[in-house]
């Protein structure tokens, strides 16, 4: 009996041993890697405990593939199945049996196997197999549907040939399940399980576990095939394949013993006498004091730490649930990017015994371009990142190793394939992995148990739209399921949705706990904290703020480039950096022109999110570096200097200016950018440090049209976030809008306040603009129902009641789910966007990478590196044009100009670029650039530069 085969080298391996090695696997990822809180959840739904679980984790991996001990199987490799009809086992060729061999994949076929043994053998009703054995039949990423179920029930002879030899067919695969059964020590427990109902989220995780221990035991650099050059025991194998994968164990946290103050100076990089805040006493507070590790969100001003207050609580909570990980997950791939090394840095300041090791990883798509990502990648040891059910998957190579990095973090190598990497202890990456998760796809169960061993941290919760607010809910109500802690970080976060969070958690509230959830519904106060347990009743604190606060004085601006150059023009007449926000790149541009030629290019820089890669990260860097915080921030311009920008200047970046500028947007991204003007103290509480004529800090709101009886946005804006919450945003802030000292915008104290009442269910604004802001209101509540009716097309069910198996789980499902731009396009409701790498073609015809690019880390030039088109580049050179990735912007996510586009881009296929070995170019659309940094694409002609990134512009 036959169950892996190699058609290179005719190796095989017998199904005894691939049973023997993933049950010996199974027991090993038990023992050394599996989270406590993991454990625990298992061990809590049977009689026996903890050594119930492992017993039933490792018979289950045990018998997962006696569906391989069928005709249906064993027909596919016909010199086998010969030597088996040579004893016996009769069966028709593969061919003889045709198209109806695909009813009895070896997963269901072993469930039904498995099922009927339990039941004939040991009494079980049909009732109480169902939930273990789904363990098997979904051990290729799909739990059966119940239709799967009935077919196969109706070809018996896929399982057993028909006639005389289906006696021994029957007779050597109840040996196989006798013999697990014995060999693994379930025997004397089947009888106590038979009495359990596993809860749904215990069935995920066990068919997750069987699925892990299949994958490696199937991994031949691991387990080799039969003849083996060195002959070895069973257990000689596994104690040899364990030592070559090499994975580290979870981070085991211990609590704590430090007060406030001394766990951040220990564990955050605090300037010298520096404070711990408020809110950050009161989250370390929170965290040790709940009933039990649950849902915390912690709402607080812009630069509060709120971030050193997540990473602080999710210790604690480690320690109290066994957690073996964090998950920080991030709107955008920018922001990731820059909460990696924070998380590194953290890490390293982390207690831990000597020796320790943690597997880290950076979960987006383009992650293995990342320079500090990559530094860990040459660590990860030699084992490929196998993944038996995704041959597509393309491996990472990095060529960077310039990071110096604590030697016990790793990105190993065996969990960098796409559907394993969720399983590192600790990432840092976009919240589309987390989504993913409510996403009823292939391989679910692996991304259940990759969080359900976390605390996860949810960050910029209020970024998110009601579309993937549907996916958010269903997940945090699993992770509920699962008793998973989680921290919700958020500025400016809707009291509406702030009990949506939580009762997505804890369960709909019912009886006297109604009371408190509606508590949590009409809280005012600011900074706010409100925890709640699974099933729990939700409690809150109300901590104070830093001592520190700013007056934003607010003014509007008409919507005209000169007045914007006017008015700038007085205000920085003694100096100054003014950051100026619109809503479209477009508007960036066509602003940024008209500033330079009044204040020169040296003194305008531009930041939008169509540059390529790494010209965006270094733009955010060299903001950074000339806007960040004071003592980071060396090169602030000592003359005027104008930022004009995008929405990338509202998140993650920590940059201070003395004015903004900014078009209306929604009340909480409006605060958002204001969070960015005096952010920091520059000489002292009166701010002696900034201009003069800029010590008041003031924002001008333009973008709109002030003059007509109900304000009209520029149609860009309404393009972006629709009328509705432009002009709701305008009526919360017409109190702010006259400049007065008197009505200033107060922060933080004016935050809550002005996002509850910008987003409250009760109309707002003069009575001259009712009739404009209902219709918009209307259309509105219509987009946001058709959101949510799309959203869950595919969203998972909750878990249902315990002792209902898993079959259907995903049916009707998104087949798989991973982070490329068709991936991402499932839990967000954008349009499919083009990606593309930029290149630039010389004169003589010739490929290059982008003439302006300045040298990595290691002081390597990756400007005008050839690119030959008739052989694979040069390792480092393909990275380097990997590296200049850009995304197109909405033009071109249009069905018609999106096929256009493609048509044109794939004519430039370069063959020699799709071998195997080019890792970083294989399959993706190159845009070569002419000389003058122009080419023409679908109908619209393109320009890129340095310094203002992509242009476009109908031909």
């Amino acid at each position: 009996m036959w169950a892996k085969h190699d058609h290179d080298s005719d190796g095989w391996l017998p199904l005894w041993r691939h049973m023997e090695d993933s049950a010996a696997v199974a027991g090993r990822l038990w023992d050394g890697w599996l989270p406590l809180s993991v454990r625990t959840l298992i061990a809590g739904a049977l009689p026996g405990g903890e050594s119930d679980a492992r017993q039933l984790v490792v018979w289950l991996a045990g018998v997962h593939d006696i569906g391989k001990a069928t005709p249906a199987f064993a027909c596919q490799v016909e010199q086998l199945a010969q030597v088996m009809r040579d004893h016996g086992l009769e069966m028709r060729s593969r061919q003889a049996m045709g198209a109806n061999r695909r009813l009895a994949p070896h997963g269901l076929a072993g469930q039904v196997l498995l099922g009927e043994w339990l039941e004939e053998r040991h009494g079980w009703t049909a009732k109480q197999t169902g939930q273990f054995t789904v363990a098997v039949g979904g051990h290729h990423g799909v739990p059966p549907e119940h239709g799967q179920i009935q077919a196969l029930n109706h070809h018996p002879g896929l399982l057993r040939t028909h006639g005389p030899s289906r006696r021994l067919w029957q007779r050597v695969q109840e040996e196989l399940l006798e013999g697990c059964a014995e060999e693994f020590g379930a025997r004397e427990r089947l009888a106590a399980w038979r009495m359990v109902k596993l809860p749904q989220p215990v069935q995920v995780l066990l068919s997750a576990l069987v699925i892990v221990a299949d994958w490696i035991a199937s991994n031949p650099d691991l387990f080799p095939y039969f003849p083996e050059d060195v002959p070895r025991t069973g257990s000689e194998r596994v104690v040899a394949a364990w030592r070559h994968l090499d994975l580290p164990g979870p981070w085991r946290a211990g609590e704590p013993a430090e007060d406030a103050q001394e766990l951040f100076a220990s564990r955050f990089d605090l300037p010298p006498g520096a404070k711990v805040r408020p809110v950050q006493e009161a989250s370390v507070e929170l965290a040790r004091s709940m009933e039990e590790p649950g849902l915390m969100v912690i709402e607080a001003p812009m630069g509060e730490g709120k971030t050193e207050a997540a990473l602080a609580a999710a210790e604690i909570l480690a320690a109290r649930s066994g957690a073996g990980g964090v998950f920080f997950a991030l709107p955008t791939m920018a922001t990731g990017n820059a909460m990696f090394p924070r998380l590194l840095d953290w890490l390293d300041r982390l207690p831990a015994p000597e020796g320790t090791r943690h597997s880290v990883l950076l979960a987006h798509s383009k992650a293995a371009l990342n320079d500090d990502f990559a530094g860990l990648m040459g660590k990860g040891g030699r084992v490929a990142a196998v993944d038996v059910d995704g041959s597509d998957e393309r491996e990472w190579r990095p060529s960077s190793r310039n990071r110096t990095a604590a030697a016990e973090l790793v990105a190993h190598a065996w969990l960098r394939g796409r559907k394993k990497a969720m399983l590192s202890s600790f990432v840092a990456g976009t919240v589309d992995q987390l989504l993913f998760a409510g996403l009823k796809s292939r391989h679910l169960a692996l991304r259940h148990l990759a969080v359900a061993g976390k605390i996860i941290v949810i960050d910029e919760a209020h970024a998110y739209d009601t579309y993937m607010g549907v996916y958010l809910d269903r997940v945090l109500a699993w992770l509920g399921a699962y008793r998973v802690p989680v921290v919700v970080l958020s500025a400016t976060l809707p009291a509406g949705r702030r009990r949506e969070l939580v009762e997505a958690y804890a369960g709909k509230a019912t009886g006297e706990a109604m009371a408190a959830f509606d508590a949590v519904a009409g809280a005012g106060d600011y900074p706010l904290l409100t925890a709640v347990t699974p099933g729990g009743v939700p409690v809150m604190r109300q901590p104070a703020a830093s001592a520190r606060g700013t007056d934003v004085k607010l003014e509007r601006l008409e919507d005209d480039l000169d007045v914007l150059a006017d008015r700038l023009t007085s205000e920085l007449d003694g100096g100054g950096c003014v950051l100026v926000v619109r809503n479209t790149v477009r508007r960036v541009l066509h602003a940024a022109a008209v500033l330079r030629q009044r204040f020169g290019d040296a003194n305008v820089t531009v930041a939008h999110s169509c540059f390529v890669d790494v010209d965006r990260a270094a733009k955010d860097a060299g903001l950074l570096q000339r806007f960040g915080p004071p003592g980071k921030a060396e090169d602030r311009p000592k003359t005027a200097h104008i930022v004009v920008a995008s929405q990338v200047a509202e998140q993650s970046l920590d940059l201070d200016f003395d004015l903004l500028v900014t078009d209306l947007a929604p009340v909480d991204l409006l605060l958002q950018r204001m969070g960015r003007l005096h952010r920091h103290l520059r000489g002292g509480e009166e701010q002696t440090g900034r201009p003069e004529r800029l010590r008041q800090a003031r924002c001008l709101v333009t973008g709109v049209d002030w003059d007509t009886p109900v304000p009209t946005p520029v149609p860009g804006s309404l393009a972006v976030y629709g009328a509705y919450a432009l002009l709701r945003s305008a009526a919360a802030l017409l109190p702010h809008l006259d400049g007065s000292p008197q009505h200033p915008v107060r922060l933080p104290a004016d935050i809550s306040p002005l996002v509850q009442r910008a987003y409250a269910d009760e109309p707002d604004g003069p009575a001259a603009w009712a009739e404009a802001l209902e219709t918009a209101r209307t259309r509105y509540k219509e987009h946001r129902a058709d959101q949510a009716e799309r959203a869950a097309t595919f969203r998972l069910d909750p878990a249902g009641r315990p002792g209902r198996p898993l079959f259907s789980w995903v049916a009707a499902g998104a087949g798989d789910a991973d982070d490329t731009r068709e991936g991402r396009a499932q839990v967000r409701d954008s349009r499919e966007g083009l990606e593309v790498v930029v290149v630039q073609r010389r004169a003589d015809g010739t490929l290059a990478t982008l003439p302006w690019l300045t040298q990595d880390r290691q002081g390597r030039p990756r400007a005008g590196l050839a690119l030959p088109t008739d052989q694979v580049p040069t390792a480092f050179a393909a990275r380097t044009a990997a590296s200049c990735g850009l995304r197109l912007p909405i033009q071109f996510s249009y069905a018609d100009v999106m096929d256009r586009a493609i048509d044109e881009l794939e004519e430039l296929h370069i063959r020699a670029w799709q071998m195997k070995d080019s890792h970083w170019l294989a399959g993706q659309l190159i845009l070569p650039l002419d000389g003058d940094c122009r080419a023409h694409l679908a109908g619209f002609a393109l320009r890129y530069s340095k310094s203002d990134g992509l242009e476009v512009t109908r031909d």
